[in-house]
């Protein structure tokens, strides 16, 4: 009897073994082709966008003002299309995180429970919408307001954009900040309540900060979507090559690649590949000082 028993728990133990084995393979090829598929894009804009910074020069490239690469003495400087990414990105997260951060403090912690659960709804659907439908809203609604209000011929502009922005990116900070938050524990709250501070205290002194490291990573994924953005700007910026202006029209990084590859070739085409390339490496240090400043915070705490 003891032999069978035995001899029952060595096959149920190698074949726990070998499911435990079978999907250890099978995480290792998912994560393999994860990193093979960044290394795969990577490698294919270096190659792709180097031959026109190496002719066109990276200096002028990077620090040049004019862009006119159908002209008869072409020029490829990209700093307008530079600043203003830089601009309308650092716009959008400064307008954006506050009131996604509100939001889902609103959400968790204030909003009555069919309140909480209409708000939920609202953001996910906000997540659901097309890009090309916030830029038609964009353009049909809030161009035209930011025309009127500010007295302008045209509501193409910057501000437009950034409005625009921080409406896009609210989803992405809203749902992430609002799982961080639900993960702090309860005791958290309840012992700040109970030495007598308030729920508004509570929220922002206790849990909050709790829940930074969740709440900088829906940050840092806004910025991604913010800097990656291109059908919804290219409707709303103006798509004019200028130094950024809040209530005039640029051109973003995204919108020049894509307003003009599908006439281009030669050296232009290449100058489009390396925009790619110089977009690719600009979102690659963002994320890597933000997640340095990630693990620095977790250290500290």
């Amino acid at each position: 009897m003891t032999d069978v028993k035995s001899s029952a728990l060595s096959k149920a133990n190698r074949a726990k073994n070998t499911i435990e084995t079978v999907m250890n393979g099978i995480f290792f090829v998912c994560g393999a082709a994860s990193i093979l598929c960044v290394a795969v894009i990577a490698g294919y804009m270096i190659v792709s966008g180097l031959p026109a910074i190496q002719e066109v020069g990276l200096f002028n490239f990077l620090f040049g003002t004019e862009w006119a690469p159908t002209a008869e003495n072409p020029q490829f400087g990209i700093l307008p299309m530079i600043l203003t990414t830089i601009t309308g990105t650092l716009g959008a997260i400064l307008v954006g995180t506050p009131l996604g951060l509100f939001t889902a403090a609103f959400i968790c912690y204030l909003a009555p429970k069919k309140l909480r659960t209409v708000l939920t709804a609202a953001v996910e659907l906000l997540a659901g919408i097309p890009s090309v439908i916030y830029g038609l809203v964009g353009i049909t609604v809030i161009s035209p307001l930011v025309a009127n209000l500010f007295d302008l011929p045209s509501g193409a502009t910057l501000f437009t954009a950034i409005v625009v922005l921080s409406v896009m990116i609210l989803p992405t900070i809203v749902s992430v900040s609002v799982t961080s938050l639900k993960a702090v524990p309860q005791e958290y709250s309840d012992g700040s309540l109970a030495l007598g501070a308030t729920n508004v205290t509570t929220i922002f002194k206790m849990n909050v900060p709790a829940a930074k490291s969740g709440i900088i990573t829906g940050i840092v994924l806004g910025v991604g979507r913010a800097i990656g953005e291109t059908m919804a700007i290219i409707m709303v910026s103006g798509n004019v090559v200028n130094m950024p202006n809040l209530f005039g029209s640029v051109r973003f990084l995204t919108t020049g690649i894509v307003s003009e590859m599908s006439y281009s070739s030669g050296l232009h085409r290449q100058a489009l590949f390396s925009i790619g390339l110089i977009l690719f490496i600009f979102i690659f240090v963002i994320n890597l000082v933000l997640t340095g400043i990630l693990k620095k915070g977790s250290k500290q705490q």
